[in-house]
């Protein structure tokens, strides 16, 4: 009987060593790892070097992952804002060639980063001006220090009412097509179809709104529905746009959207010190 026991203690002891481990969404730092990165630079933003006040000027989550070269996490680090290291991160790992990405961005939640060619947020987390490295890492003996600069991956719609809301407006949502919340970390393009829905209550005074999304390549064109509700759930008007999108560009979409007509758009487009360049359409 007891030969029996220690036959299947050995045999449950050789099932747990052949399962892969758990990775969980985030991980202990480990202070004194042999890789260790700070984030330098976001690209297209006022700061030329980042400290940690000025970084969490730029965004309030970073979100480190290493990845094996067939694309399994190995570990993860999620930081806010608050914390003391956030802008540096340190990971303990096994000589070997990895891909290494790092996310930073200010939306309400962590993306999934299980698949590094699905990066997602969802409506849920919302969408925000979005940074991310990513590089293949080789570490041997000697620890390897690395100092990011992470690039946009991102188009801005930035909505603009001129004209009066009715009394009775509470809500205003806007809803895309066309672009995705997901993207590959290895060409940062966007990798699904997203159906991309963000809703405003209105406060007076706030006329302008910011729609982030990843394109699926450099330019795009989102088919964007905008619908305001009054305090019933009543709705008091919807329109649609096309709207031509350029990565790392912001497009203008202004006008009087009460009171507005079905008009022509007029495109300008010109280069800002935040972002790579604008274009102002009116409706």
């Amino acid at each position: 009987m007891r030969k029996g026991l220690f036959l299947l203690y050995g045999l449950m002891a050789m099932l747990v060593s052949c399962e892969n481990p758990v990775i969980t969404d985030d991980v202990e730092e480990e202070a004194s790892g042999n890789l260790r990165v700070k984030v330098y630079q976001l690209e297209q933003t006022p700061f030329s070097e980042l400290s940690r006040a000025t970084l969490a000027d730029a965004c309030t989550r970073l979100n480190y992952a290493v990845y094996t070269l067939e694309g399994m996490r190995v570990k993860q680090i999620n930081q806010e804002k608050t914390a003391e290291n956030f802008g540096t991160a340190s990971f303990q790992l096994e000589p070997e060639t990895y891909q290494l990405v790092v996310v930073a961005h200010s939306s309400n939640g962590n993306p999934t980063m299980t698949n590094p060619a699905k990066i997602q947020f969802t409506n849920a987390t919302g969408y925000s001006d979005t940074f991310l490295y990513s590089q293949e890492v080789t570490l041997g003996e000697e620890p390897v220090e690395l100092s990011l600069t992470l690039n946009r991956i991102v188009a801005l719609c930035r909505f603009v009412i001129t004209d009066d809301y009715p009394e009775d407006a509470a809500r205003i949502k806007f809803y895309y097509t066309g672009g995705s919340g997901a993207f590959d970390a290895k060409t940062g393009l966007g990798s699904v179809n997203s159906k991309q829905e963000h809703t405003f209550d209105i406060i007076p005074g706030q006329k302008q709104f910011d729609l982030y999304t990843i394109l699926h390549n450099i330019e795009g064109t989102i088919h964007l529905q905008v619908t305001a509700y009054g305090k019933n759930d009543n709705v008091l008007c919807e329109r649609t746009f096309d709207v031509p999108m350029k990565r790392n560009h912001i497009t203008w979409l202004t006008g009087d959207y009460f009171t507005g007509g079905e008009g022509s758009m007029n495109i300008d487009i010109r280069i800002n010190a935040d972002w790579d360049g604008e274009s102002h359409i009116s409706f």
